[in-house]
């Protein structure tokens, strides 16, 4: 049977995660959601706060987005939210509250691509389907010996993995490859300990360093900008970014590109009289192609109506949904209240 040895290897060492016993097809795709861009131990409490709140699909149909998105907070990439609930009111309004069983229906749904399509039905519907990330693009180009950019090569890489996987629980093989990539077959591989390091087209040639081919990065770009955290009796100066914007939906405090004069933009665009009192932590955001250096600073100031912005109470902090660096600034703040 095509890498029978993959799933002796994966039932032996496989990680245990609350969603890979006996999942439901919501349950496979709101963890896979998750997984996207956040490593695996990020997930786990968040999707056990998830089913909590939203147990079932009907459930999270008839969520408030702004509810979906404060239990997200933290996690990051806030599309993937905004979509979980979309597809969810599509999956009831279209296919009776039940995920579809097939790839074209499921293509068809809000959020879900072919990796998420590809999970969904192999771990959920045990069919045989290809769930192609990252870890799985670079087990089979190593493995097959594919010497071409994978993400250019997605087709053929996807041939060869439905060409590979058995007609038998092919779902325990394709989780098994997942789970290889993410722990034995990693950017420097642990070819000594691999169950199919025998049958390695790469590592026969000793080309197992050079593979998988990927495009080249975009350099990241940093940004430094300070952050203001102005108080006035009890409350704070915040903005909620607009819709159709990176971070919409998510609250903010007000901010300009570090400078040296960067308190006389605050004062043009927010036009308070703002009394510093002290510097908070340094934190960081990160986005695709950003990394964010935020330099809080906490300010007293008087309560005068700002356009564009509001004055929140700071026991308020924790219903509104925050953008990750942001949030970490506001629960420094409300240590004080402790």
């Amino acid at each position: 049977m095509a890498l029978e040895e993959v799933k002796n290897w994966f039932l032996a060492n496989r990680r245990e995660f609350p969603w890979r016993e006996n999942p439901s097809p919501y349950e496979v795709w709101v963890s896979e959601v998750m997984l996207q861009q956040t490593r695996a131990s990020v997930v786990v409490p968040y999707f056990l706060r998830w089913l909590t709140r939203f147990p079932t699909l009907e459930a999270l149909s008839e969520a408030q987005e702004d509810e979906v998105i404060k239990l997200w907070e933290g996690l990051g990439y806030y599309s993937r939210a905004r979509n979980l609930l979309a597809g969810a009111k599509e999956v009831v309004a279209n296919y009776g509250g039940a995920l579809p069983d097939t790839l074209e229906e499921l293509l068809k749904i809000k959020g879900i691509g072919s990796y998420t399509a590809g999970a969904i039905l192999s771990f959920a519907f045990h069919k045989k389907a290809a769930a192609l990330d990252a870890n799985v693009m670079r087990v089979l180009a190593r493995y097959t010996l594919f010497q071409e950019e994978v993400t250019r090569g997605r087709g053929k890489l996807e041939k060869r993995l439905l060409d590979l996987l058995p007609e038998e629980e092919p779902h325990i093989v394709m989780e098994g490859l997942i789970e290889l990539g993410a722990l034995i077959c990693q950017k420097e591989p642990k070819c000594s300990i691999c169950p199919i390091a025998s049958n390695c087209l790469a590592l026969e040639k000793g080309m197992e360093g050079e593979l998988p081919l990927l495009l080249k990065r975009k350099e990241t770009v940093t940004l430094h900008r300070l952050v203001a955290c102005i108080e006035s009796e009890g409350f704070f100066l915040l903005k909620k970014n607009e819709k159709g914007k990176i971070m919409a939906d998510l609250w903010e405090f007000p901010f300009v590109e570090k400078g040296e004069k960067s308190l006389e933009l605050f004062d043009k665009l927010l036009g308070v009289k703002l009394t510093l009192q002290r510097e908070l932590p340094l934190e960081k955001q990160f986005f695709t192609h950003y990394k964010v250096l935020l330099y809080p600073n906490y300010f007293l100031s008087d309560k005068k109506p700002v356009e564009g912005y509001e004055w929140v109470l700071k026991k308020d902090f924790l219903k509104l949904p925050f953008s990750s660096g942001h949030f970490r600034i506001a629960r420094e703040l409300l240590k004080d209240e402790k």
